[in-house]
């Protein structure tokens, strides 16, 4: 009999599972749903929210594929590992149903409020214990929903991140974990517990708050009617939870201080793994609980976070191909354009307000367009390049903050498929890039099987990561991707001088 695991990724895209083998490491199954990208409804400008129940619709469609194409047997699945969209919101009654859509990690709509508790806590408290300002965290979010929303305030019985939702509508027990909780800006890293003043200061009940569990352990088990659901055995305990950006840091055994993870789908993140609570005085990048902390062994994780990433290139594939070119294509097409883009600046931040921007919505810019020189080719390459010199720039502010970024691993997927994004990535940051065969769901399956004990420990998890390809920057470039950096930064910095 094999011993398997399962991974869950909720993404704000689609959801996918994966099946691994434990004795070999690998792999032998994955499946999203669905077929096109997920919806995300934007009652207002800024607003972005998704159905949680269709999380859970999708969670079952693909845990089903996975489980009848790998024919698989009874008592075969030791363990179920969730990753999920960071930041979110999930509100649900006593009978656990489902209060309002899910208020989701790209939403700004908490930003004022969040700015305001900056001042009323006061900067040296939320550096200190919160190592961020309290910004559009989830705490803020619901405070939103406390101020707007009165009437179905009053009908919460717990509040939870995506992750914590997928969790109770397979074992019915509602949980969280301390990295979700630091994501969220509730957790206070001084007393290493709840943060107090934040929940006075939101009029937040501590009822609503679910219990703790660390990221490896069992924390529930598949209930009768979720097997039934699911296709999963009754019993199979979920031993893993994290956020997306700490379970890809983790995916990639980005786990000791140093070691750096980069993504770059719908958002683009490099994620550093720190041995203190660093932070960044400005709040643009931020440091939350890493997946393996522990009081005797602290671990954090600090993100840099780019909204502004594939959702561009999405967003170009629409315009310019009109459901006639795919991603290929368009790398091909972007390859011919010369470094630089003859010229051509692409601003990429049209995805909400950005955190490395101070939470300013500062938009997408199309920047040096000249109408007898730029064709796609052009828009593309510069659209990339645009991408990366977002990266860069929050790059930088960790370089500040003391962080060595010298070696940087990603999954080989999404705008890492590129030449042009991986050659300007590596040569615009001067690193090393390594890219694995890896995705969330495989790392939520690997850490399903540390916190069921399938496997020993972190290293024995890993022995099936397959390294693909490394890529070294060439010093010859510099200066070529440092012009365009500069002319990209220069006309981001003329921007915000025409807004203020």
């Amino acid at each position: 009999m094999r011993t398997l695991l399962l991974g869950i990724d909720i993404g704000s895209s689609s959801v996918k599972t994966s099946l691994l083998d434990a004795d070999t490491g690998k792999s032998i199954m994955s499946k999203s749903f669905p077929e096109e990208e997920m919806i995300i409804e934007s009652p207002q400008s800024g607003w972005a929210e998704q159905d949680p129940e269709n999380w859970w619709k999708y969670v079952k469609q693909a845990t089903k594929y996975v489980l009848q194409q790998a024919q698989v047997k009874s008592g075969e699945v030791k363990g179920i590992g969730i990753a999920y969209q960071m930041h979110g919101l999930v509100l649900v009654d006593k009978d656990q149903n489902v209060l309002r859509p899910s208020i989701i990690w790209c939403d700004s709509r908490a930003v004022p409020i969040g700015e305001k508790a900056f001042r009323e806590l006061g900067e040296e408290y939320c550096l200190k214990n919160l190592l961020n300002s309290p910004g559009n965290f989830t705490a803020s979010k619901l405070r939103w929903v406390i101020e707007n929303e009165p009437e179905l305030a009053a009908k919460i019985h717990k509040m939870m991140l995506p992750g914590d939702f997928i969790a109770m509508k397979l074992s019915g027990e509602i949980l969280t974990s301390e990295t979700g909780l630091s994501e969220g800006i509730f957790w206070d890293f001084q007393a290493n517990g709840l943060s107090d003043q934040v929940l006075d200061n939101y009029k937040i009940s501590k009822s609503w708050i679910p219990e703790v569990v660390p990221s490896y352990s069992i924390q529930g088990k598949v209930s009768e009617s979720a097997s039934q659901e699911t296709g999963l055995d009754a019993g199979v305990p979920i031993s893993y939870r994290a956020g997306d950006q700490p379970n890809n840091a983790f995916s990639l055994q980005v786990l000791k201080p140093g070691e750096l993870a980069t993504t770059a789908g719908t958002s683009g993140t490099v994620y550093g793994v720190a041995d203190k609570p660093l932070y960044d005085p400005l709040s643009r990048v931020n440091t939350f609980v890493h997946v393996n902390h522990s009081e005797q062994n602290p671990s954090y994780g600090v993100l840099l976070c780019v909204n502004g990433t594939g959702i561009l290139n999405s967003w170009l594939k629409k315009l310019l191909g009109a459901g006639h070119i795919d991603y290929d294509e368009m790398n091909t097409l972007g390859s011919a354009a010369p470094i630089g883009s003859d010229g051509l600046s692409f601003i990429p931040f049209g995805n909400g307000v950005e955190r490395i921007m101070k939470n300013k919505a500062v938009g997408a810019h199309l920047l040096g367009l000249d109408l007898l020189k730029h064709d796609k080719r052009h828009m593309i390459r510069a659209a990339q390049e645009g991408i990366v010199s977002a990266l860069t720039y929050g790059f930088r502010i960790m370089q500040e903050m003391g962080l060595d970024l010298k070696t940087v691993k990603a999954g080989k997927a999404n705008m890492f498929l590129s030449p042009v994004f991986r050659k300007t990535f590596v040569h615009m940051n001067k690193v090393v890039l390594e890219l694995y065969d890896t995705d969330g769901a495989q790392g939520a399956a690997r850490g399903a099987g540390i916190g069921a004990g399938v496997f020993a420990n972190e290293s024995e998890a890993f022995a099936g990561l397959e390294l693909l390809e490394t890529i070294e920057p060439n010093e010859n470039f510099y200066e070529q991707y440092e012009e365009v950096y500069n002319l990209w930064k220069e006309r981001l910095e003329a921007i915000q001088k025409i807004e203020l």
